[in-house]
């Protein structure tokens, strides 16, 4: 368990709490979580951040009317700065776009630019949104290489497993003082094993995570054995994608590393943590759970 979980900033938070959903537009439903929550314990901050990179989020429940009272349905790809001060939590989120639904707007791109003053405001840096029609939106073609090279999934690797909370030191155990840590490498590795629990209400996340990087040979059997030890632990997602970062930097000797998550959907939004040393800008596509 963090030791956030209890911060003053998340007391008035609408997630895990009985709430009346606004079918008219309420850009008030929006709610922030500070990012520096979990950066204070991981010792870094916006000033000295081991990672550039960005939250993709997709909304597939998307609605408002036009000018005549017909509805208008789209998918909407929204972009977030990790140097943003503030998460969009994501019930508000959803509450906020749910508010749209009964809503007028004269055109798509009235929406767009509605939708970037509020996210925008609310994460305290320029948010970007893109909206696509419901059977033309190339960002969500199903792909499984996001990155360029030969990938490795580590799932099928025959290991015990007795930690379900979070153990960042199984990175560094006594097999990675093998040779193979000796060898220098560029590896892609892949795990759809990831799972993690919500900070508030505790309910699961999944995701299948990416992870390229160069230097020092990883030890896919500890790789595993630590992503594993997620499975019980309490956090949001981006806060999870910047610990493994910060973790992999910790323990193993890299030079380049990105560490990309996908995470399933859940109430219309899918959230994509994007973190690296190399690239600001993630990839596009989703997995088939997506």
């Amino acid at each position: 368990m963090t030791n956030y979980k209890n911060a003053e900033a998340l007391e008035k938070l609408t997630l895990g709490k009985a709430t009346r959903y606004c079918s008219e537009y309420n850009p008030e439903l929006l709610q922030a979580v500070p990012r520096s929550l979990n950066r204070d314990g991981l010792n870094i901050s916006d000033e000295n951040l081991p990672f550039d990179g960005e939250d993709v989020w997709y909304g597939y429940e998307l609605s408002w009317l036009n000018n005549k009272g017909k509805p208008v349905v789209a998918v909407a790809e929204f972009r977030f700065s990790c140097h943003s001060e503030n998460i969009v939590e994501s019930k508000s989120f959803k509450l906020y776009l749910n508010s749209f639904n009964q809503s007028k707007f004269s055109s798509w791109e009235d929406v767009t630019l509605c939708m970037e003053k509020d996210l925008s405001t609310t994460c305290g840096s320029i948010a970007s949104v893109k909206l696509f029609p419901v059977d033309d939106c190339p960002a969500l073609n199903i792909n499984h290489q996001f990155f360029s090279g030969k990938q490795t999934c580590i799932d099928e690797i025959d290991i015990e497993v007795n930690t379900y909370q979070l153990a960042p030191e199984l990175l560094f155990s006594t097999d990675n003082n093998t040779l193979a840590r000796k060898t220098v490498v560029n590896e892609i590795l892949v795990s759809h094993l990831l799972k993690s629990n919500c900070l508030i209400t505790n309910q699961p996340d999944w995701a299948s995570i990416y992870i390229q990087y160069s230097g020092k040979e990883i030890l896919h059997k500890s790789l595993l054995a630590y992503l594993i030890s997620f499975r019980q632990h309490n956090e949001f997602h981006e806060q999870c994608v910047e610990r493994i970062f910060c973790d992999l930097n910790k323990y193993c000797q890299i030079d380049e590393l990105t560490v990309f998550a996908r995470y399933t959907r859940r109430g219309g939004l899918d959230i994509n943590p994007y973190r690296s040393n190399i690239n600001r800008e993630a990839p596009v596509g989703r997995t088939l759970r997506q």
